[in-house]
């Protein structure tokens, strides 16, 4: 993938001495809106809105918090889980937010009034991972239970198992099976129509969802997979590993195109720009590495993190990407810059 001399990536170190702390709002002399969420508890789960004005965190402190990114402000506080917040994201259209926890529930909260619209209840274990479908109809969710679980949102149901529900009749459609080990990252393809799931067995499955059948089992990898994401076509899917690397697979050949080298611990979250053409990685080395699939090489390291990054993803835009990590805050990077120009302060829980 890579030339045989490569320029070296650019490397960009956050000052934090020099950041502004933001308890009040941004100064207008301050360049827009990149972030440090400072939090008192670990951070795993970090999501962008789809108009990349809001921030959503889960933390170990039990809570889920969402931010303005212009202003600073925590929106809204949303409480009620009784364990550590392990997964979060929104909703295409930004009106909810789901959350997966260590007390073996998703909830799906109503963003404007910060109550609780659905609480999904039959998991057996730790939930690891959720996300919507693009539709927002349907929740996957991956468990330490060895199992994936999609849910019908209207409905709320599911069983322990795995179950896809019809939409409109309610019917259970198909009952997915085959994990042998605890499923540590789920998600949907862009179109719907197939779920990708990672496993601490070393394996990646990517499932039909009408069909209830795996289409295919990424294999190859010699340690955990600890996050997946589709590509915005869906025509591939990229792993992060315990072995340090980032895998890059052909969906159709179930081939590894390219394995992207360059961390020096766990890879704990990946995922795709919106173009495609590049991926963020975040890793226990304290660092997030900015990758161009097409050359394998990597674009940027944003260094400043004090202990592992938990999650990342980018911005629709991709001028930005979030992290979260066990230093306790959430940071906004500017990509082009590899900048951190304020900080927010929220979780008050160590």
């Amino acid at each position: 993938m890579a030339n045989s001399n490569p320029a070296p990536p650019l490397t960009y170190t956050a000052n934090v001495s020099r950041v502004p702390k933001v308890t009040h709002g941004l100064s207008d002399s301050w360049d827009p809106a990149e972030l440090i969420m400072q939090n008192g508890s670990l951070v795993p789960s970090v999501r962008f809105s789809q108009d990349g004005s809001q921030v959503v965190s889960g933390s170990w402190d039990e809570m889920i918090r969402i931010w303005n990114v212009m202003t600073g402000k925590v929106e809204a506080e949303l409480k009620g889980h009784t364990s550590w917040v392990n997964s979060v994201a929104f909703s295409q259209d930004g009106s909810q937010v789901i959350s997966g926890s260590n007390d073996k529930t998703v909830r799906i909260w109503n963003v404007t009034t910060g109550e609780v619209e659905a609480e999904l209840k039959g998991h057996t274990n730790d939930v690891n991972s959720v996300t919507f479908s693009q539709d927002g109809s349907r929740v996957v969710s991956g468990l330490n239970d060895k199992t994936v679980q999609i849910w019908n949102v209207t409905t709320g149901q599911s069983d322990k198992t795995v179950q896809i529900w019809n939409v409109t009749t309610g019917q259970v459609e198909a009952e997915l099976k085959g994990h042998t080990n605890d499923v540590n990252s789920v998600a949907f393809s862009p179109d719907g129509s197939q779920v990708v799931s990672g496993l601490n067995d070393k394996t990646v499955q990517i499932w039909n969802v009408t069909t209830g059948q795996v289409e295919a089992e990424l294999k190859g990898h010699t340690n955990d997979v600890k996050s997946v994401a589709f590509s915005p076509d869906g025509s591939r899917v990229v792993s992060g590993l315990k072995d340090k690397t980032v895998q890059i697979w052909n969906v159709t050949t179930g081939q590894v195109e390219a394995e992207l080298k360059g961390h020096t611990n766990d890879v704990n979250s990946v995922t795709f720009s919106q173009d495609g053409s590049r991926v963020v990685s975040g890793s226990e080395d304290k660092t997030i590495q900015i990758w161009n699939v097409t050359t394998g090489e990597v674009e940027a390291e944003l260094k400043g993190h004090t202990n592992d990054v938990n999650s990342v993803a980018f911005s629709l835009d991709g001028s930005r990407v979030v992290s979260g990590s066990e230093d306790k805050t959430v940071r906004i990077w500017n990509v082009t810059t590899g900048q951190v120009e304020a900080e927010l302060k929220g979780h008050t829980i160590g």
